[in-house]
C-alpha cells in the first residue's frame, strides 16, 4: 500500500492578493510624481504662425514661455481688445519680462540652459515682439524659441 494517495482532488491554490494594494498605491504614487499638469491658465488666445523648419524642445524644465495675444472673450470687457503679453498667470508690460526671467532663472537647477518660449499670436504687431526680445536681451536671456506648428 503506498502511503501517499493519488485520488486525493488537487486543486489551484488561491492567489495571495495581501501585497497587490502596496503595488497598487506604488503605480499611482509614480504617476503622481512623473505628471505635470498645465501650471498656467491661459488669458491671452493666439493663433500659432505655421512653419518649414521646426525643432522639438528637448529639455522642457528649463522652458520660460511668454504668451502674447489679444486676451480671452471673458477678459476683453474688462482688458480691452488690444495686443497684450502675459507672463505666468498675469498681465504685464513689456519692462516686467526682466523681472519675470530674474524669477525664472532663480528657480531653474540648469539656469545656462534657460530657454525663453514665444508663444506668440500670428496677427501680432512685430513692434512688441521687439520690445519684448530687447527687455530679453537686456536680462542676458539669449535663447529664444518662437512656437510653431508644421506646415502642411
Amino acid at each position: 500500500m503506498s502511503r501517499f494517495s493519488k485520488n486525493g482532488g488537487r486543486e489551484m491554490p488561491e492567489m495571495n492578493t495581501s501585497s497587490l494594494p502596496d503595488l497598487i498605491f506604488t503605480i499611482l504614487f509614480f504617476f503622481m510624481i512623473v505628471t505635470s499638469m498645465r501650471e498656467v491658465t491661459l488669458k491671452v488666445k493666439f493663433t500659432v504662425p505655421a512653419g518649414t523648419e521646426l525643432e522639438k524642445l528637448e529639455k522642457k524644465s528649463a522652458v520660460s514661455f511668454i504668451y502674447v495675444g489679444p486676451p480671452t472673450d471673458q477678459l476683453r470687457a474688462t482688458m480691452g481688445s488690444g495686443t497684450r503679453i502675459q507672463l505666468n498667470d498675469r498681465f504685464a508690460e513689456p519692462k516686467e519680462v526682466m523681472d519675470f526671467i530674474a524669477e525664472e532663472r532663480t528657480t531653474m537647477t540648469d539656469q545656462a540652459a534657460q530657454t525663453v518660449s514665444l508663444k506668440i499670436d500670428e496677427k501680432t504687431q512685430m513692434g512688441y515682439v521687439i520690445d519684448i526680445k530687447e527687455v530679453l536681451r537686456k536680462s542676458w536671456a539669449l535663447k529664444i524659441n518662437y512656437s510653431a506648428t508644421r506646415r502642411n
